[in-house]
């Protein structure tokens, strides 16, 4: 049964291999129930897949499945997405961060509730490895458009749609539950190139 790593109120720096020989480390920022963690780990075995959140609980039904479905590659942390980036993982750690269908707090008295800021970014930028990929994805529109005018007014993410090819297929609960009712969810891809920064 993968571990679920409790990661709040601890600010210190973790091992984001968690003691496993080296190889490619993908990290789901708010993996929820983990739908996509699970495909992610299942489907690319040689990779090592995080997924965070801050409910204990979901955290705990994620380490069931994984472990009803043979999973030997994810480890499960709890904590803030914001914290585990700014403080909890080193940088030039994470090859590909994976932040899909986030609350987009649609309320103007809300909107300092969002997670996506430039600050954000840029700690999420410093924690990718050179060419490291950042995904997001929501279907709120205001939000998608926000994120477009953020990220190209920084200079060291690189637009880069091909980068989430081997997973465009994979789906959240929330991505599912909104193409059923007829929404769209928008996905964009970017690298990070570490010479701008």
């Amino acid at each position: 049964m993968p571990m679920i790593h409790f990661l709040t109120n601890t600010y210190q720096m973790i091992d984001p291999l968690f003691g496993q020989s080296p190889r490619p480390v993908e990290l789901d920022l708010g993996c929820g129930k983990g739908r996509f963690t699970l495909d992610l780990a299942e489907r690319y075995p040689e990779r090592l897949v995080l997924g965070a959140d801050i409910m204990a609980g979901r955290l705990r039904k994620v380490s069931r499945k994984a472990e009803k479905r043979q999973l030997e590659n994810l480890e499960l942390l709890r904590a803030l997405n914001l914290d585990l980036v700014a403080l909890l993982l080193p940088p030039d750690s994470i090859d590909r961060a994976h932040l899909l269908c986030p609350d987009p707090w649609p309320k103007d008295k809300h909107r300092n509730k969002r997670l996506v800021t430039t600050y954000f970014l840029a700690k999420v930028a410093d924690r990718l490895k050179p060419d490291g990929v950042l995904h997001l994805a929501t279907d709120h529109k205001p939000y998608y458009e926000d994120w477009t005018r953020i990220i190209a007014e920084l200079p060291f993410f690189e637009n880069a749609p091909d980068a989430i090819a081997d997973v465009a297929d994979i789906k959240t609960d929330f991505e599912l539950l909104w193409h059923s009712e007829g929404k769209q969810v928008q996905h964009l891809a970017y690298r990070c190139r570490k010479e701008r920064l």
